[in-house]
This record gives C-alpha cells, structure tokens and sequence, in this order.
C-alpha cells in the first residue's frame, strides 16, 4: 500500500492539477466563496496540492495533518471570531480534507465535515471538478451560515482565491 502511494505521488503532475483546476474554474471557486461569505460571519479558504514530496511520504504525513499544517500556514485560525474554514484538496491520494477553526468545531460536527468532503470526492472521481468544488464551498456555507449569521461590518479577513501547491 505504501508503494502505491508513493507512485501516485511521484507520477502525479502539477499540470494535472491544472488541467483540472483551469483559471474558469478558480473563477469559479473565488465566486463561489465570495458569495458564500455574503451570507455568514465565517471565512473559507480552498487550497489544491498536486502531491507530497518524498520526505512527506516517507513519515507517512497523511491527508489530515497536511491540512492541519496549512490552516496554519496560511493563517485560517487567524479571524477574530476563530470561524475560519480550511477545505484541502490533496489530488495524488483524491481525498478531501476540511479543517475548522474552534469557534466552527464546537458547533459543527466532525461528521458534518466528512459529508462535504464525501461529496466533494464523489464529484472529482467523476471529474467534475468546478461542480464538486462550488458544491462542497456551498454546503460549508450553509453550515457556517447556520451558526455564524452575517454580521454588520463584514469584513473579508482571508482572500477569496483558491490556492494551487
């Protein structure tokens, strides 16, 4: 199994993920955040990774604590309410992660999460990859929505863009 893995990772090219992940459909997701944050408090990042490099592999990093490690990379735990939302894409291994900050996670479930991600994965194995995408970013906005209502000043405190590793 191990080997498996590090040949999808090996042989996985960043090109790939760019032929997936092509500027519409970035578009796409930047809209699709931008108009889900219209209507919660929260702040949701999506960040795409082609693969792990050999290092990664060889200490077994999974999916999730590579998730962990950007939410805090990139500052989602940051926001002043702690409601910042981390959705992972890990192409090589096709898996979804999310990653809620602890204002969201004592308020949503874990398993609430995995339902986004299951979708989100169901949509990429069949290749559709702008729908799976907006799909997943719609239904975290929900729930974020659902605890977190909009609040007057608004503020956008992370980028919209999705970010391609």
């Amino acid at each position: 199994m191990k080997l498996m893995r590090l040949a999808r990772h090996l042989f996985a090219l960043r090109w790939s993920t760019r032929r997936h992940f092509t500027p519409r459909v970035r578009q796409a997701i930047e809209a699709a955040v931008r108009e889900a944050e219209s209507r919660h408090a929260g702040e949701i990042r999506f960040v795409v990774e082609t693969a792990f490099d050999v290092v990664e592999l060889w200490h077994d990093l999974s999916p999730r604590q590579r998730a962990v490690q950007l939410f805090g990379q990139l500052g989602v735990w940051d926001t002043a309410h702690n409601n910042g939302v981390l959705i992972y894409v890990l192409m090589a291994d096709r898996v979804v992660e999310i990653v809620a900050d602890r204002g969201i996670a004592e308020r949503v479930a874990q398993s609430e999460w995995d339902e986004v991600c299951r979708q989100m994965e169901l949509h990429y194995r069949e290749g559709r990859f702008g729908e799976g995408s907006v799909a997943g970013i719609h239904h975290v906005g929900r729930l974020l929505a659902s605890h977190f209502p909009p609040v007057a000043e608004g503020k956008d405190e992370l980028p919209n863009q999705p970010v391609l590793l």
